[in-house]
């Protein structure tokens, strides 16, 4: 029989908080083992997915098979939180989906209506960015 391991919320929040801080190190590799390791202790909990697919797609190159595939999951597990779908909206962009991209960004805008939420504010940021383009080659008349 094999033993089973089972973390607190608190333990899981602790393990998660050393991945993402690995992560903003750029210590790729060691935040991939860290998540890794969430997925295989509890598989029903999204933030180990969350993290696999922030890494893919922070890498160099991105992975952005991967890391759509880890954010859907995130977002399978845990449809409530925007960072995971601002994430993937930036992955779907990347991969030139570009209605899948607005419907994940539109999801994480929704979820975040006080505008508090880092990943929903990228989310923002990128769609006003994009808007200038248009515009700026609506002007120019290229493709016109």
């Amino acid at each position: 029989m094999t033993p089973t391991l089972t973390l607190t919320e608190q333990q899981t929040a602790a393990i998660a908080a050393l991945g993402y801080n690995l992560y903003e190190q750029g210590k790729m590799s060691e935040a991939t083992t860290v998540f890794n390791g969430l997925v295989a202790i509890d598989p029903g909990n999204y933030i180990g997915y969350a993290g696999l697919g922030a890494v893919a797609l922070a890498s160099e190159p991105p992975q952005l098979d991967l890391a759509v595939a880890n954010l859907r999951e995130a977002a399978r597990l845990n449809s409530k939180d925007p960072t995971v779908h601002a994430n993937l909206g930036e992955a779907l962009l990347r991969q030139a989906k570009f209605e899948e991209a607005a419907g994940a960004f539109e999801k994480a805008l929704e979820l975040d209506p006080e505008e508090e939420d880092a990943g929903a504010n990228r989310a923002r940021a990128i769609l006003d960015g994009m808007e200038i383009v248009i515009e700026e080659v609506q002007k120019m008349g290229v493709g016109a």
